[in-house]
């Protein structure tokens, strides 16, 4: 009954048992698994994931072999984030690798064409994904994190991956709106008015933001956000499986990484009740 009193409230729940820490969260075996299968995908075809391909290296020496590389660590992270014992290393290099991408192939054209969104939008889908895989490293850090890089784990690192999200869902749902018709041509015929739809999710991830930023209900904005990024890739990606085309393929599963960070994200909020407020961000 304590228990119940205290989620309700929003009160941090008790700590869990070592068994409960060690049991893998739903959000991150999905995660691990459209990893497993965006590796598969680029050792198969032997080049990026499509969704890495707006990148400068169209011509550059040992690109193959840079594209195998990457597809084994993507493989091999997933793959180690669904043990226990190798969730903490799988985390560091997934992690690693999702910030390379972000800082050197997806910062640089935002620099360079900012009045772009389409180059916002790319960065910010890459930041929910990096947000995810900051957040479990915050919650799981190692001796060397706790060392070397302490801003980055605990309490501090879980506040610099929600920082990170609320700024990256205003440049996916911006492009809504920037996009329409394009994102109104990827809404079911057997819905209609695709344009309401595309502006309404828009307007849920500019709203989750600001409820993230403000405090209002986080657990909730957050959960709702990864459960309409979920929909999303059901509704738009999930019939196209029954279509062998990689480009189908490819979409699914990177929509799909894209809301499983959300999901890591929102189940960082597992401590507080539904309802529970926050001063900020920044605030306990």
């Amino acid at each position: 009954m304590a228990s119940s009193l205290a989620a309700a409230s929003g009160a941090p729940g008790a700590a869990s048992t070592p068994a409960e820490a060690d049991r893998p969260a739903a959000s991150r075996i999905t995660f691990a698994a459209t990893m497993i299968a965006l590796g598969v995908l680029g050792l198969v075809h032997g080049d990026f994931a499509l969704v890495w391909q707006r990148i400068p290296i169209e011509h550059l020496p040992g690109r193959t072999a840079i594209a195998y590389a990457c597809a084994l660590v993507e493989l091999g992270g997933g793959l180690a984030l669904l043990p226990a014992a190798t969730t903490r290393g799988a985390t560091r290099v997934l992690a690693v690798f999702l910030l390379l991408w972000l800082v050197l192939l997806k910062l640089p054209a935002v620099v360079v064409v900012p009045q772009m969104e389409a180059t916002w939008l790319g960065f910010g889908e890459i930041a929910v994904m990096f947000a995810g895989t900051w957040t479990l490293l915050a919650q799981r850090p190692g001796d060397w994190e706790r060392a070397h890089v302490p801003f980055a784990v605990g309490e501090r690192g879980l506040r610099g991956a929600r920082a990170l999200f609320i700024a990256a869902l205003p440049m996916i749902g911006l492009s809504h709106f920037f996009y329409a018709e394009q994102t109104a041509a990827f809404v079911p015929a057997w819905l209609p008015y695709p344009l309401f739809w595309a502006y309404l999710t828009g307007t849920g991830s500019l709203a989750a933001s600001l409820g993230l930023l403000l405090g209002v209900w986080p657990r909730l904005a957050a959960t709702l956000e990864a459960a309409m990024l979920g929909v999303i890739t059901l509704l738009v990606w999930g019939p196209k499986l029954l279509v062998l085309d990689r480009t189908n393929w490819t979409g699914f599963f990177i929509s799909s990484a894209i809301a499983c960070g959300a999901w890591i994200v929102a189940d960082g909020y597992r401590d507080r009740g539904w309802l529970a407020r926050r001063a900020a961000v920044t605030g306990s």
